[in-house]
């Protein structure tokens, strides 16, 4: 089923989104200092060691150099995912979330490593077997049995944060395991400045190491404790509505005290906590369905686990406890005129509220299964209307009404495809099979904007 609506209205130029266009700490940037800060970390090293003779040396060494950028990668982690705006707006909360993985690996692979040859080294420097020298270094070295809680616990929040893993947990209990993470590195913390060779004798080194992670704690404690509370106490938020917009589809309505100074931009998201029974504990990440307007935030959500399943049965008053605006998913990231909104299922949330905001000539595909799952469709088809746009609207069933993701599918509903900027949003096949037909249409990937579905 296809729908092609344009109005011939003079297109509004008032602009609808908060605040002024704003960007963030660009990721070049952001990558670059990390890559400093890990040269600093090897300088230590360098600085804090004499020489290095024969096979124990070696391996001790190593272990210590895998020793210090395992625990500054621990700080990178903590940083990337401290919500810090700059961060959140410039590089964007999915591109962070894919680098906080990566690094997460990578700060695994060099703590096993740092084991191993720590292990190894010592037991060459000792002559006693791995097994005895294992004992040794647990019970006898100072903070070392903390060290090793910390290090299985981290170990733990790893393998249930690998892929395989992930898809077989829910949200809610991946992210409340994660949260094991703080408690790990605190453990491990005191083990290096109690037996590393660069801090032992170096109060240099240890004032930097103290500065490194009370810093990064600071900032962790402003941006996801003290700044949320301080919010919602402000702006007291409550659900004073819940719709039906399709089958398994639900916008709730939030009000509260000037919501208007949160400056919620089209596309950004907020991690909702809604204070009723059983959905507590667990705060879900949502995008505004809608520009923030008249005092009122809206989301629209589709039934696809606990907490979304138990939207419907909010009731007006529910107290909203919600962390955000996240998000870079914006009309910062515009370059060009002409866009393209490409939408996939329950993706078209964030996308309907640019589809209302962005500047230019604007024209949205959404992609669902059936007719009936077009949620938003009437408020799409009069938007564009209103703002002389086309909304194009495709099915899987009846067939003849689909759009296959390919470039040259694209090409013959949006023939200047190549020339504009696409903003993506839908499931991760979905998402996946739009970037290939996009690449084959023309589209530059650097005009392609697309917020993840994944966690």
């Amino acid at each position: 089923m296809t729908a092609v609506r344009s109005g011939h209205a003079v297109p509004s130029t008032r602009r609808t989104n908060a605040g002024p266009r704003r960007r963030g700490l660009r990721a070049g940037w952001v990558l670059g200092a990390i890559y400093a800060g890990a040269l600093a970390v090897l300088a230590l090293w360098w600085h804090g060691t004499d020489s290095v003779v024969g096979a124990a040396g070696w391996l001790t060494d190593g272990a210590r150099i895998t020793g210090l950028l395992a625990a500054y990668g621990c700080a990178v982690l903590l940083a990337l995912m401290a919500r810090v705006p700059a961060l959140e707006s410039g590089v964007g909360t999915d591109r962070l979330a894919r680098w906080h993985a990566a690094g997460g690996r990578y700060t695994v692979c060099l703590a096993a490593a740092h084991i191993v040859l720590v292990i190894w080294g010592y037991a060459l420097t000792d002559r006693k077997n791995v097994i005895a020298q294992t004992g040794d270094l647990v019970f006898h070295y100072p903070e070392m049995l903390k060290a090793t809680l910390g290090t299985l616990l981290m170990f733990a929040v790893g393998i249930t944060s690998a892929r395989v893993a992930r898809r077989r947990l829910r949200y809610e209990v991946w992210h409340l395991l994660h949260l094991g993470t703080y408690l790990s590195i605190f453990l491990v913390f005191f083990h290096q400045l109690a037996n590393g060779a660069q801090f032992v004798d170096q109060p240099v080194a240890r004032y930097f190491w103290y500065t490194l992670f009370i810093g990064v704690s600071l900032v962790l404690a402003w941006y996801r404790f003290a700044v949320p509370t301080t919010r919602n106490l402000r702006h007291r938020m409550r659900v004073s509505e819940v719709r039906f917009e399709s089958p398994g589809v639900v916008s709730v309505y939030i009000t509260g005290h000037r919501l208007d100074d949160l400056a919620a931009r089209p596309g950004q998201f907020f991690r909702w906590r809604f204070l009723a029974p059983g959905m507590w504990w667990a705060a879900n990440p949502y995008s505004l369905s809608a520009p923030a307007r008249d005092g009122q935030l809206r989301i629209t959500v589709k039934a696809a686990g606990d907490h979304s399943r138990g939207l419907v049965r909010l009731r007006p008053g529910t107290r909203v406890w919600a962390e955000g605006p996240y998000g870079a998913f914006t009309d910062t990231k515009q370059t060009r005129r002409r866009v393209l909104l490409l939408a996939g299922g329950v993706g078209i949330t964030p996308l309907r509220a640019l589809f209302e905001t962005l500047r230019g000539d604007v024209t949205l595909i959404y992609l669902a299964r059936r007719p009936e799952d077009l949620a938003l469709r009437d408020e799409l088809e009069a938007i564009a209307a209103r703002r002389d746009r086309r909304v194009l609207c495709f099915v899987d069933d009846p067939a003849e009404y689909s759009l296959p993701l390919t470039g040259d599918s694209l090409r013959s509903v949006v023939p200047d495809v190549a020339e504009r900027d696409v903003y993506l949003c839908g499931p991760p096949g979905m998402a996946h099979a739009a970037h290939r037909a996009l690449r084959e249409a023309g589209v530059p990937s650097r005009h392609v904007h697309h917020e993840s579905f994944e966690f």
